[in-house]
């Protein structure tokens, strides 16, 4: 019996130190084959190849005992897809938690009230880290692969600052930022003013469209708004100048002439009545509460002070008389 307890012993005493060397492995520092190493973990990729994928990024460790510690600890299937960076000393065991938490490298993209289509594409562009793939698609097809064939992209996407993986597309920011477009704007919507002169929530995105591009201050938001309202309610023409500009691309040359009023284009709102076919910039959530929400005046016209804010007037001849005070200094 004696030799029994002796092979136990001996074998409690190989895993001890067995143990002992793994707990030292786990929490000695990897050698790494720069300061720092960068990985992105692409969804659906397996443990394994994760070892692999941070040894061959510079993580200087046999990728299967990698594996086998992602493994026995159990924690394998948490690890999360994203971009990681990792620095000089490191430990196995930081390593695999920090895939756990997602504790991620990420960069941000800053998108602005106001902006056009056309910015918003840019900004895309010059984003860092960034994968693209609109950049060779037309508005139709960055549309369609988003879901929402047929839909103009115009003024769809909510102007907030978004945090992103590196190496993730922008079809997936893209989508992001046009999810939070269409819950603000449902919000918004369920919480409208009543007897408001529009027939959809499409139609509250253009005017807020308007009244952001319009907006001086935003403390005449609301106001701003009301004027739009009132028009409508009225049959008024909205003749706004930012919708001509916009009707006229790149063929407006940063001064906007009589000529270019009387253009006719869809959404030129002196020679149309009505609200423009689309959006015209991405509305903030103060303007998509402003349009559904309007100040309770009667004005119909407003005019620049000069400073930022701007002079309402609920009939033309006061309009004239702000006209001439504010800009022709009479």
């Amino acid at each position: 019996m004696k030799w029994m307890w002796r092979a136990v012993l001996a074998l409690l005493l190989i895993a001890a130190l067995a143990a002992a060397g793994v707990w030292q492995w786990l929490h000695r520092p990897l050698t790494l084959a720069a300061p720092s190493v960068e990985l992105s973990v692409e969804p659906g990729t397996n443990p394994a190849e994760v070892a692999r994928a941070w040894v061959a990024a510079g993580v200087q460790a046999d990728s299967r005992v990698l594996y086998q510690w992602f493994k026995w600890s159990g924690q394998a299937k948490q690890i999360r897809a994203g971009s990681y960076e990792v620095h000089a000393g490191i430990t196995p065991y930081e390593l695999l938690d920090k895939m756990v938490r997602g504790d991620q490298v990420l960069e941000q993209l800053r998108v602005i009230e106001g902006w056009n289509w056309r910015q918003m594409r840019a900004a895309l562009a010059a984003a860092p880290a960034l994968k693209s793939r609109i950049a060779a698609m037309s508005d139709a097809e960055v549309m369609a692969a988003l879901g929402e064939p047929g839909v103009a992209p115009e003024g769809r996407f909510f102007p907030d600052t978004y945090a992103y993986s590196r190496g993730v597309s922008d079809l997936t920011v893209l989508k992001r930022a046009r999810e939070a477009m269409k819950k603000r704007l449902a919000a918004a919507w369920r919480q409208r003013a009543a007897d408001l002169p529009l027939k959809s929530a499409e139609e509250a995105l253009v005017l807020a469209s308007i009244v952001e591009k319009e907006t001086g201050s935003p403390a005449d938001r609301s106001r701003v708004a009301a004027v739009f309202v009132n028009r409508l309610r009225l049959g008024m023409p909205l003749q706004t100048d930012p919708t001509v500009i916009y009707g006229l691309g790149d063929g407006f040359d940063g001064n906007l002439r009589k000529r270019d009023l009387q253009a006719d284009t869809p959404f030129n709102t002196y020679t149309r009545g009505g609200l423009p076919p689309t959006p015209i910039a991405m509305p903030g959530a103060a303007s998509l509460q402003a349009a559904l929400n309007p100040a309770p005046v009667k004005a119909l016209y407003f005019v620049a002070r000069g400073d930022g804010s701007s002079e309402f007037s609920d009939d033309l001849a006061a309009h004239n008389r702000a006209v001439n005070k504010y800009i022709r200094g009479k």
